[in-house]
């Protein structure tokens, strides 16, 4: 199937299953690459916590930090489903800058983020990731806003009429009115800049090589591997990720390193129309569409 038919199935696939997506597949060796609308920013929710660990480490390798400098962490106060990790804790817990981070990459841990956030700014963050020449992705707040949009006040009940709401406000230049959903306001980011950062995490980049070399180890020890894992992990390829997820949003960004030496960068953003907070075919659609492009990228390799 030649490119435009095959991109031309995809779209009417994700229609069909009720999402739009922002798609890039990079060919990691030569550069070739794929994608549907790669350059479509969504708020990205927890994709943020690969630049923040990223730049902790480059902090910890300049000296400014010290991996193993402890950290006090007050118990939180979760009370639905969504917070993983620290927030769940119910006494005060003492955790080192590089535990802190491999929370925040394996199990998605917010609270350890915020930790994280609290040393180095949403602001510089963003400042560092464009030194290191990658643009299109904004770090605007704390891991915490996620947890206290106007859509937590529904109860569990009623979840589908929270993501109606969601679903229902987007304009058409990705503004909302739940700010934590609003490009314009949110931390945010398309395929294409995600892909950027994943290029340069693995290949030679501004980014120092052993702040690399920490960043790919933690995204290869992520736990949540029910998206796009299934269609990429296997005995003979590793995948190291990252998902991001709100309301309707759900984001997986990662690498697939074949063991005949080629590797693939692939940034899938993807929000849906159905009214509903449990969507596991919404997962499989999305890492159907990532592996077709990942295979037809690689066939013509």
């Amino acid at each position: 199937m030649n490119t435009e038919a095959l991109l031309a199935r995809l779209r009417d696939e994700l229609a069909e299953g009720g999402l739009r997506g922002s798609f890039l597949v990079r060919d990691l060796g030569s550069g070739r690459e794929i994608g549907i609308e790669p350059d479509l920013e969504f708020a990205t929710a927890s994709l943020v916590k690969v630049p923040l660990v990223a730049v902790t480490q480059d902090r910890i390798r300049r000296g400014e930090l010290d991996g193993a400098q402890q950290v006090e962490v007050q118990p939180g106060r979760a009370e639905n489903a969504g917070p993983t990790g620290l927030a769940r804790f119910r006494h005060p817990a003492r955790v080192a800058l590089d535990d802190l981070m491999y929370l925040a990459s394996a199990i998605s841990d917010s609270a350890a983020a915020d930790a994280l956030f609290a040393l180095t700014s949403p602001a510089e963050v963003a400042r560092t990731v464009r030194e290191w020449g990658i643009t299109g992705i904004s770090v605007r707040h704390s891991l915490s806003e996620l947890n206290d949009t106007p859509l937590e006040r529904f109860d569990a009940t009623e979840a589908h009429l929270a993501h109606s709401l969601a679903i229902g406000a987007v304009t058409e230049g990705r503004g909302h009115p739940v700010r934590q959903l609003d490009v314009s306001r949110a931390s945010s980011g398309s395929a294409r800049a995600f892909a950027d950062l994943l290029t340069a995490l693995w290949t030679p980049s501004k980014i120092d090589p052993d702040t690399s070399a920490r960043v790919r180890q933690l995204m290869g020890e992520n736990l949540l591997r029910q998206r796009l894992a299934p269609d990429f992990a296997s005995d003979s390829a590793k995948w190291s990720s990252k998902t991001g997820t709100l309301v309707n949003l759900r984001h997986e960004i990662g690498v697939v390193e074949h063991s005949d030496g080629q590797a693939f960068a692939v940034a899938a953003l993807t929000e849906s129309r159905v009214p509903a907070a449990i969507q596991p075919e919404a997962e499989i659609l999305m890492a159907r569409v990532a592996r077709a492009l990942r295979d037809h990228l690689r066939a013509r390799g």
